[in-house]
């Protein structure tokens, strides 16, 4: 990147603001990624990349205020002005906005507001990269062809106000996923991890894991659609908690649009959703899933608003012992529906009161009389937002479980579900773990799940897709 840091960039715009009030985020982003296919690596790449947003806030008196937002990559310290007045212009031309708040204030400002950006490199590969060649020998050896891809990101976020805000945040966002495949391609399997900086993958154990599961698909049994008692493993339960998560905002309950709101304009804030003791939750600081501790938002939406930037986030429960506690809201949502202030929070863990009896997915399986144990789900879609209900479809392995073992694989389905209604099927929780969400989680990274048993869960048709 060019010589000016990000922080002087920061400056540098709101130096330049003539406007009432003005916001500025500075994002340097770094990435080191592998890719390999058929036991070999294939590419292997580093990238750089600054994204400069500025927002420019205009007071129009009784109206309210509005706000005009231009983002730009790759800014230089000659370009900063052009952006500046573009926003302005955006602010003025704009109709008051609905969720105009006075910009945050009185906030103590990040010691290492001006250091420079962390950077990450392909040696963040260091120790994954011998230990991923040493699973392509085993699986040349075993008759296995692997392909994957692992990716790291570190976001530094500099965020600066006209009212003496001046934060940083550095994000570190890892992630591997290796698909294991018989040499005749009848048979797949998958297998994903979530991390910060790699020292933590334990390549082996992945690939121990894809090996059974390719294992247990060599016996193939075709099952018809219907409802299953079903094993959810953590990664499975992410994928539709994420989506639960992303549609418990606190207006749309309260103005009746989702499956969170009741009859004239209440919420199901203290109902219980499920029997058994389950706490969801977010905290800026959970060991090894820590995010952001304050709001950084690019653009105004549901869930979101620019005019909080740099408010302050704290650990929220979202249900706690089985009860629906809290709903997304931003400062301006908050006043309007009356509900505690509780922005998002960018990770989720579910988990049982007790974790220390909380048994493991192998133990769960010995348990299971007969039942379903999926691997992942894909292609995840709403059908019905009163409901939350979504469809989606089984990929690489579902398996049946007769009398404590798995005894084979058999085909994919798709699903016809609601997390919120699937709660209440839930009959048992595992140990909750750091997972890696396949369909989400190229937007949403740091999650820790439990596997559960679900009773009943709706595989709706027979799906052709391998």
């Amino acid at each position: 990147m060019n010589a000016t840091h990000p922080h002087e960039l920061v400056e540098h715009a709101l130096g330049l603001s003539r406007t009432d009030g003005c916001v500025v985020i500075a994002d340097e982003q770094s990435t080191a990624n592998l890719r390999w296919a058929g036991n070999a690596l294939t590419t292997n790449g580093v990238t750089r990349g600054r994204r400069l947003t500025v927002i420019a806030t205009v007071d129009k008196g009784e109206q309210g205020a509005s706000s005009g937002v231009v983002s730009r990559e790759a800014v230089t310290l000659d370009e900063v002005e052009g952006l500046v007045r573009a926003a302005e212009e955006a602010a003025h031309a704009a109709e008051p906005a609905e969720d105009a708040r006075p910009l945050v204030e009185d906030r103590p400002c990040s010691p290492d507001f001006t250091k420079a950006p962390e950077v990450t490199t392909i040696e963040v590969f260091t120790e994954f990269a011998p230990a991923l060649g040493e699973a392509f020998a085993r699986a040349r050896a075993a008759g296995q062809l692997l392909y994957g891809f692992a990716n790291h990101e570190l976001t530094t976020s500099y965020l600066g106000t006209s009212t003496g805000l001046r934060l940083r945040h550095v994000q570190p966002t890892g992630s591997v996923e290796i698909n294991a495949k018989t040499a005749d391609l009848t048979t797949s399997a998958w297998a994903g991890a979530a991390t910060r900086d790699f020292r933590d993958v334990d390549v082996a154990e992945l690939h121990e894991q894809l090996t059974r599961r390719l294992a247990w698909g060599q016996k193939k049994i075709d099952l018809p659609a219907g409802r299953y008692e079903t094993l959810l493993p953590p990664s499975a339960v992410a994928d539709l908690l994420i989506y639960l998560y992303w549609s418990a905002e606190g207006r749309d309950a309260a103005e009746g649009r989702t499956v969170f709101s009741k009859p004239g304009g209440a919420t199901r804030i203290g109902e219980k959703l499920t029997e058994l003791p389950l706490t969801l939750r977010s905290a800026p600081a959970e060991p090894g899933l820590e995010a952001a501790p304050f709001v950084i938002a690019h653009s105004s939406g549901d869930t979101h608003s620019v005019f909080d930037n740099g408010l302050p986030l704290t650990a929220t429960d979202w249900i706690r012992d089985g009860e629906l506690t809290n709903l997304v809201t931003t400062r301006h949502s908050a006043r309007l529906t009356g509900l505690p202030l509780t922005p998002p929070v960018d990770n989720l863990v579910l988990e049982t009161a007790d974790q220390s009896a909380a048994p493991t997915l192998d133990e769960m399986i010995a348990r299971t009389e007969r039942g379903l144990l999926l691997t992942c789900l894909w292609y995840i879609r709403e059908v019905d937002p009163a409901t939350l209900l979504l469809t989606g479809l089984t990929r690489d392995g579902v398996y049946l479980i007769e009398n404590g073992e798995v005894v084979g694989a058999v085909n994919n389905f798709r699903f016809n579900e609601s997390p919120v209604d699937l709660l209440g099927r839930i009959t048992e929780a595992g140990r909750t773990e750091p997972c890696l969400p396949r369909e989400w989680g190229d937007y949403f990274n740091r999650a820790a799940m439990p596997p559960l048993r679900v009773d009943g869960f709706n595989m709706s048709s027979v799906s052709q897709a391998s």
